[in-house]
């Protein structure tokens, strides 16, 4: 795996509440295939100081390809205590920035460039 500095790739949350999705933008001039981000797994909110095993987490699709300077809108889901959540329990929301807040999440990406290398990229976000 390779690490990458260039901003090939961006990240965006876009809508607000439970209606909140992730947009992918493809900021280069290639092809990325094999779009992937990691499931995060979510402080606990009733925990002291957020403590315990996490009991909510985000699972991303994977994208199959994002054209050059093109953009995806990637689908997720909201597990709570190894169920899916429904939908007013959505937990997207928390990965958006707040200003002054601390970056407690990372979007963990990973895609295929053209000739086939797996690169990644780390993404602070939430609060």
């Amino acid at each position: 795996m390779t690490s990458t500095n260039t901003k090939l790739l961006t990240a965006a949350f876009i809508g607000t509440g439970s209606e909140t999705l992730l947009e992918l933008r493809n900021a280069s001039e290639q092809t990325l295939r094999s779009v992937e981000i990691l499931t995060i797994f979510l402080k606990n909110l009733e925990a002291i100081g957020g403590a315990g095993p996490s009991e909510a987490h985000i699972k991303f699709e994977a994208v199959k390809s994002i054209q050059p300077n093109g953009k995806a809108v990637v689908s997720h889901r909201t597990w709570i205590n190894g169920k899916p959540a429904d939908i007013s329990k959505d937990q997207l929301q928390r990965l958006q920035l707040v200003s002054g807040e601390t970056t407690p999440y990372v979007l963990d990406i990973s895609w295929q460039d053209l000739e086939g290398k797996t690169r990644f990229l780390r993404i602070p976000v939430g609060h």
